[in-house]
């Protein structure tokens, strides 16, 4: 297996000369890079024809699919009527993603809303589990959804409630996002040794196979000492923003391992996609990687 790198929707140099998504892949595949995250973070807008034109344009491209789900969605609501127009919010994302042939759609893990972590963890298991039967009933059980690490601290959603919700169904595929993980615990979860602990556990909860094909956003993060994530930056911002995608990536080389890689820099994400797929195969010319 090998990673995939690729923006997370239209970074500025796109948005400079182009006016439509539907020329993002062919642009993606010009600047050597493998896939795309169409971004419905405020809602699924997108109409069935212009999905599958642009499904069509990325199939020409050679360019992977992804599709991120509406911000606002959130797991661990136990309110029964925020639960049934969540599962509408993904479902449409889903529909979305089939139009479109992506394979992946990323979901927010949810907020604690005051209460204990096990409690709200328990609330967004019970709601997942409606979610895939749901899904099911749709006929959209091929579209894989990919919870993920959030990066505020008041946030359900750190590494292990991530992959306990995965554990709910083996369709489940983690998207762990290696900025936020960095925020919510202030800079501590950065370096070899930290990401080498953090595989090792999504290998042992899921089995090297889907540990070894997990989704990912991956972007450099400004945090606040009681709140976690602040705000993305870019790989060229200065003042010491982390995480460093470069042991990391060496570490999947050495691994084996063939994740998504999707960077949600701040403009700049097709840019530092390409630095990150650079780092990748400096890894594996150097021996670093199988």
């Amino acid at each position: 297996m090998e990673a995939s790198f690729g923006p997370a929707g239209n970074s500025d140099s796109f948005a400079a000369a182009h006016s439509s998504s539907l020329d993002a892949p062919a642009w993606v595949a010009a600047q050597g890079l493998d896939c795309y995250e169409y971004q419905c973070g405020q809602g699924v807008r997108i109409g069935e024809e212009t999905a599958r034109e642009l499904g069509r344009r990325a199939g020409e491209a050679g360019v992977e699919l992804s599709l991120h789900a509406p911000y606002f969605i959130n797991l661990a609501n136990p309110d029964r009527d925020s639960r049934r127009k969540n599962r509408g919010y993904v479902l449409a994302a889903c529909a979305a993603a089939d139009w479109m042939g992506a394979s992946r759609v990323v979901v927010h893990s949810g907020a604690l809303m005051g209460r204990p972590r096990r409690e709200a963890l328990a609330v967004a298991k019970e709601g997942l589990g409606e979610l895939l039967a749901a899904r099911a009933d749709a006929g959209l059980s091929h579209v894989a959804l990919c919870p993920e690490t959030m990066g505020k601290i008041n946030q359900l959603g750190d590494l292990e409630e991530v992959l306990e919700l995965c554990q709910v169904d083996e369709s489940l595929i983690p998207c762990v996002d290696f900025g936020h993980l960095y925020a919510r615990s202030l800079g501590a979860d950065d370096g070899a040794e930290v990401f080498g602990r953090m595989l090792d556990k999504m290998a042992a909860a899921l089995g090297p196979d889907r540990a070894g094909r997990f989704h990912s956003h991956f972007s450099k993060i400004e945090f606040t000492p009681k709140g976690g994530e602040k705000r993305h930056r870019t790989f060229a911002d200065s003042g010491g923003f982390g995480p460093d995608p470069a042991p990391l990536l060496a570490e999947v080389a050495r691994r084996g391992w063939g994740p998504t890689f999707i960077c949600e820099s701040a403009g700049t994400q097709a840019e530092d996609a390409k630095t990150m797929k650079q780092l990748y195969q400096s890894a594996i010319r150097g021996g670093t990687g199988r």
